[in-house]
């Protein structure tokens, strides 16, 4: 019933969050940010996006008294969109890598551009630009906090990142898989594929990777 009550109420926070994970927080995500606050080691006062609104939200759900936005974790503000300067953007791909809805496309060195709906200012792109040709625009007036965004955004936004991380675990696991059948092969062919000619250096070579295979099979098992 405890394990029940809590979940409920890590939803229940989760949900009064504007979805934006944009880590200010001090979290990876809105729902470790959630949990977190459900399990007493973080203040309800360290979200920006969601503003004093947001702060009042979750005071409300958590049985505590409202308190100031952290200054620590930033200032409430208007949402922002990501715009990309196209003319310097040199296609490294390290923005769509940082993007935890997806919503930055393009191809390795070639132009990439943002998809407006899908940007929540989370702001995750701008340090990891070698360029610096990425900047934000107001995309909300006067508006902050959650005045500045709706429900359907935050759901959106939230849908948005569950697909990316399972992406991310499936492409990962694509990536240790296409590694574990070219190390398979590598040893099925190591006499030929290898330059030692010495039996006893091949035997060496072999259990190195024998065990590199145990510990990589063993690694998927876990999964």
């Amino acid at each position: 019933m405890v394990a029940n009550a809590e979940s409920d109420l890590v939803a229940r926070l989760d949900a009064a969050l504007p979805q934006t994970q944009c880590t200010r927080c001090g979290y990876p995500d809105c729902l470790s940010y959630a949990r977190a606050i459900a399990q007493g080691q973080a203040g309800i006062n360290q979200c920006p996006p969601g503003g004093a609104e947001g702060v009042r939200r979750l005071a409300a759900i958590a049985d505590q008294p409202a308190k100031p936005l952290d200054p620590a974790h930033g200032q409430e503000s208007v949402r922002t969109l990501a715009i990309i300067d196209e003319d310097w953007c040199i296609g490294c791909t390290l923005c769509i890598k940082a993007c935890p809805t997806d919503a930055i496309v393009g191809g390795n060195k070639r132009m990439h551009t943002v998809i407006e709906p899908y940007c929540t200012g989370c702001e995750l792109c701008i340090p990891v630009c070698p360029v610096d040709c990425i900047a934000l625009v107001n995309a909300s007036g006067e508006q902050t906090g959650w005045s500045a965004w709706s429900p359907e955004q935050a759901e959106q936004a939230r849908s948005r990142y569950q697909w990316h991380q399972q992406r991310q675990q499936r492409d990962l696991a694509e990536h240790q898989q296409r590694q574990l059948l070219k190390a398979q092969d590598k040893l099925e062919h190591l006499a030929e594929h290898s330059k030692l000619t010495d039996p006893a250096a091949l035997d060496r070579k072999r259990s190195v990777i024998e065990a590199a295979l145990a510990r990589a099979k063993a690694r998927q098992s876990g999964r």
